[in-house]
């Protein structure tokens, strides 16, 4: 079949949608094998996940999309697939693909039921109306529980039964009944390609050659090579060098038109001109009603990253805007240390964004650094009225300046069979949650929504529950605004020095715990000297905690065998004066693997 041809009502466009390790890249290898692609194909999994960190993890990072051409019911038909993460952090992802599709597949593992995430992504999609195909995989395992996630998924979306279809991804069972129900139930694109030019832009990567890869949904009108475009977020116009879609690759086009799934390229060089959610238009002919655009993605947790190289900033800072090319959702900005040297301060929208993030620099760009505690964002209300958003413990104004200090609050829905509503509960409580109602989703699952301040839950608490359940909880959260609480900057000081890069903001009640953890894993990591070192946490001019790191002790008395108790005295005191100007004058050098074990905590 011609893949590059197609009337616009043989076309349909959806996403994938599900929890974290449902099945989504799976069932989108399914699909390729049934496509016109399946007899190029050797038997690969996870064919889409293309990064090398997406294999290793098992996860979706970034959103996939590919075109595949169907023969169905003797009709030739052309599906555009994005395949979705499914972690809360890359939520965004998400959103995104769904701007871009009629109808989205929701898939459910038989065996685990819907989760918190499944929750999130289906009510993303009913807000973008958009036709929902629920499917029931892995069938085939033996502890699959068929019935009651029938019941979960009728429950969440109020449909009929005979709407959900049983499909196991691995071994293609359903397949034939998935693909009859895009047919059917999605429908085909609206839009005419003899109105001027309306693209959408969701998604965009760096080539080293071709400059910005923008991937498009063309809403209205056509797009070809040699065409004449304008950006109408900067009213910025280029000429198209060339327009395509995607296969396992990218494959070149003559043109693409109102409804299709694409990319084009333009020689456009600066990573800051093309904004995610922005729409190209014809530049003779603009059209009047562009896209409306994406709700902006808010960083929720933040951290400092500094080349371990100072020599290496500029790459840093070139490496940083490529990879902001290809997740919107990630921010930084230009910040500097006294202990570090100049770096970035970056935003993400969770801890696993973060990690992701890091390891994308090491790996992709080659880039060895250091990245420090995560932090959220603080509300601060001063006395002459003015409100600053303050992350950087670095800019902590003077206590006298305060009026008020706000953290950040999210609403929290955690799902987890019932036998361990105690433990959690337990756990919630230490992280300072606040209960506010649960609901059964079945005789076996329940669901606990919780209020809790954003810096409890951005670092162990996933792992915690995680640990408390078995490995059976799902959690899903949402920032719901900011509430007052008492909060101070905790500085750590090595031989009465301050060191920036390890000062934090936390509250006052957890101020000496997390001080004192950072001050012994320092007594730990710090060589020694020849005279004691003091490590201080102090809130204000308060000292909260303190370690010492003893000095090497020379025997300076293994001379006298004898005589009177005086000599000795003599050399000891002859000693002590001598430590004590060898403080005065000594620098404690912090290594490089201190800074990086601390932060990890």
């Amino acid at each position: 079949m011609d893949i590059n041809k197609a009337t616009s009502n043989k076309v349909r466009n959806f996403c994938i949608i599900a929890h974290i390790d449902h099945g989504k890249t799976t069932l989108s290898d399914r699909f390729i094998e049934r496509s016109d692609l399946g007899h190029k194909l050797q038997t690969n999994t996870q064919m889409l996940d293309s990064m090398d960190l997406e294999k290793e993890r098992g996860i979706t990072i970034k959103m996939h999309p590919i075109r595949l051409g169907f023969k169905l019911n003797d009709d030739e038909y052309i599906f555009h697939i994005i395949d979705t993460p499914g972690h809360v952090d890359f939520n965004y992802e998400v959103s995104k693909s769904l701007a871009a599709c009629e109808g989205a597949i929701l898939i459910v593992d038989a065996s685990q039921g819907v989760e918190a995430q499944t929750v999130a992504n289906t009510y993303l999609a009913i807000e973008h109306d958009l036709a929902i195909i629920p499917v029931i995989n892995k069938i085939d395992l033996p502890h699959a529980n068929v019935d009651e996630t029938k019941q979960e998924i009728m429950e969440l979306l109020g449909i009929d039964e005979s709407e959900i279809i049983l499909a196991s991804a691995k071994d293609g069972r359903g397949m034939d009944e998935i693909l009859q129900a895009i047919v059917e139930r999605i429908p085909p694109p609206r839009g005419s390609s003899d109105l001027p030019l309306k693209a959408l832009i969701f998604d965009s990567h760096f080539d080293t050659y071709k400059g910005v890869v923008s991937h498009i949904r063309v809403l209205e009108g056509f797009i070809e090579k040699g065409k004449d475009i304008m950006l109408m977020s900067n009213k910025k116009e280029y000429q198209t060098e060339e327009v395509g879609f995607f296969r396992m690759g990218s494959q070149s086009t003559d043109r693409l038109n109102a409804g299709d799934v694409g990319y084009f390229t333009a020689v456009i060089r600066e990573a800051q001109v093309i904004n995610v959610g922005d729409t190209v238009t014809d530049a003779r002919y603009p059209t009047k009603n562009p896209f409306p655009g994406y709700r902006k993605a808010v960083p929720m947790v933040f951290s400092g990253i500094y080349p371990i190289n100072p020599n290496d900033y500029d790459k840093l800072k070139s490496s940083l805007e490529k990879l902001k090319l290809t997740d919107p959702a990630f921010q930084f900005e230009q910040e500097t240390s006294a202990a570090l040297g100049y770096g970035f301060r970056c935003g993400y929208l969770g801890l696993l964004h973060m990690e992701i993030i890091s390891e994308r620099i090491r790996r992709e760009y080659d880039q060895e650094l250091i990245t420090t505690a995560p932090s959220v964002i603080y509300k601060f209300t001063l006395k002459n009225g003015e409100i600053e958003y303050i992350e950087n413990p670095s800019k902590f104004p003077e206590r006298f300046h305060i009026q008020s200090i706000e953290e950040p609050i999210v609403k929290a829905s955690i799902i987890a069979p019932s036998d361990y509503i105690g433990p959690i509960m337990d756990v919630s409580q230490k992280k300072r949650g606040q209960y506010l109602s649960m609901e059964y989703l079945s005789p076996t699952r329940v669901s606990l929504q919780y209020i809790f301040p954003l810096s409890e839950i951005i670092i162990d608490f996933y792992d915690q529950l995680k640990s408390v359940t078995k490995g059976y909880a799902s959690l899903d959260y949402e920032f719901t605004g900011y509430k007052e609480e008492k909060i101070v900057l905790v500085s750590i000081l090595v031989n009465g020095s301050p060191v920036d890069a390890l000062s934090f903001m936390t509250v006052d009640t957890q101020a000496y715990y997390r001080g004192k953890a950072i001050l012994e894993k320092l007594r730990k990591l710090i060589p020694r000297q020849m005279y004691q070192i003091a490590l201080q946490a102090a809130v204000g001019g308060k000292i909260i905690a303190r370690e010492n790191i003893v000095a090497y002790r020379k025997d300076v008395t293994s001379k006298c065998y004898g005589g009177d108790i005086t000599r000795k005295r003599k050399l000891l005191e002859k000693q002590k004066e001598g430590k004590k100007r060898m403080k005065m004058i000594g620098n404690v050098e912090i290594p490089q693997e201190a800074f990086m074990t601390i932060l990890k905590l």
